[in-house]
């Protein structure tokens, strides 16, 4: 994989939009196609890894994993691994993750009414 440069316009502009644009920070942390899915999930409780893999089985392994990976480095999802064999780990959502809940179930309410294309306003 190619290093990014740092010091290049496209890195600055992006680093201008993450400060001064909340929806562009918002995207930066929940962008993406899994990670709204893994969250609208975990939104019912603590979920085992399995449990998630098996609720959104067309995800890979691999994206799962990352975008757990991800979704806890930005303090959205908190992993908790017990010590014992063998290991017991879950997931649940961080305080912060939680503060996104409205904005999951905004997407839900929203897709709910989108029928053929057309938004239907009496749903």
């Amino acid at each position: 994989m190619t290093a990014i440069k740092e010091s290049s316009t496209i890195q600055e502009n992006k680093q201008y939009a993450l400060e001064k644009c909340p929806v562009t920070f918002v995207m930066e942390k929940i962008g993406g196609y899994w990670k709204p899915i893994i969250l609208y999930h975990l939104s019912t409780g603590d979920k085992r890894y399995s449990e998630l893999k098996r609720a959104i089985p067309a995800v890979t392994e691999k994206m799962l994993i990352q975008h757990l990976k991800q979704l806890e480095a930005d303090g959205l999802v908190i992993r908790e691994a017990k010590p014992v064999v063998p290991p017991f780990v879950t997931y649940s959502l961080s305080n912060a993750g939680q503060g996104l809940l409205p904005v999951i179930d905004a997407m839900a309410s929203w897709a709910f009414k989108v029928k053929d294309g057309v938004y239907d306003v009496t749903v």
